[in-house]
């Protein structure tokens, strides 16, 4: 069941661990996938990713709905580095972005946005007293709170685009989709200034 955003009420060990934990594992995962050009690494980090899943018991549905607004530009990249590598290449290359993506919508659909807010506190805990702190949570609850709005406008632009024949388009479909998040985006700064939150 979808709660508030992109997360999936549930009582598994992953929506039980601590928001930190599971931070820190993600950075953990994600550099190591990054920096280790390996298909045993791939292949590993897709096992723990699948099993991440099925721990967690998320519905396909809401781990494709976040991987889906990404598709076409995995579909980019995947063109390009067939040009410029070759499809084995740009097989890894997809293969290493699509499972860092998956980890991503483990954390945040295991995660309610209060808790990666606190999570993010917790981490900077220590940090020097010039660090903003409660600005840094702030820029992360706007940011999870984006995640879902996108999906939404998305779906809506490609929606009204293919009732007038556009849905192929990508230019119709892209540059409605960016005016409205930039005049979410204005929106949201101007709620800010109005709190005095500069």
């Amino acid at each position: 069941m979808l709660g508030g955003g992109l997360y999936v009420f549930g009582d598994s060990p992953l929506h039980r661990a601590r928001p930190l934990v599971k931070i820190a594992a993600l950075v953990v995962f994600c550099t190591t996938v990054f920096l280790i050009s390996h298909w045993a690494v791939i292949a590993a980090a897709a096992a723990l990713v699948a099993a991440g899943i099925v721990t967690a018991r998320l519905p396909l549905r809401a781990v494709f709905a976040v991987l889906r607004p990404v598709l076409w530009v995995l579909a980019a990249i995947f063109a390009a580095q067939v040009w410029l590598a070759g499809p084995q290449e740009a097989a890894f290359v997809i293969s290493r972005f699509a499972l860092m993506i998956l980890a991503a919508a483990l954390v945040t659909l295991t995660t309610t946005a209060g808790e990666f807010v606190e999570g993010i506190e917790a981490a900077l805990k220590h940090a020097p007293a010039f660090v903003p702190k409660e600005r840094i949570a702030l820029v992360i609850s706007l940011s999870l709170r984006f995640i879902p709005l996108v999906n939404s406008v998305a779906e809506e632009v490609r929606q009204a685009q293919r009732a007038r024949g556009l849905d192929r388009n990508l230019v119709a479909l892209v540059v409605p989709l960016v005016v409205r998040m930039l005049k979410q985006a204005d929106a949201m700064a101007e709620a800010i200034e109005a709190r005095s939150v500069e």
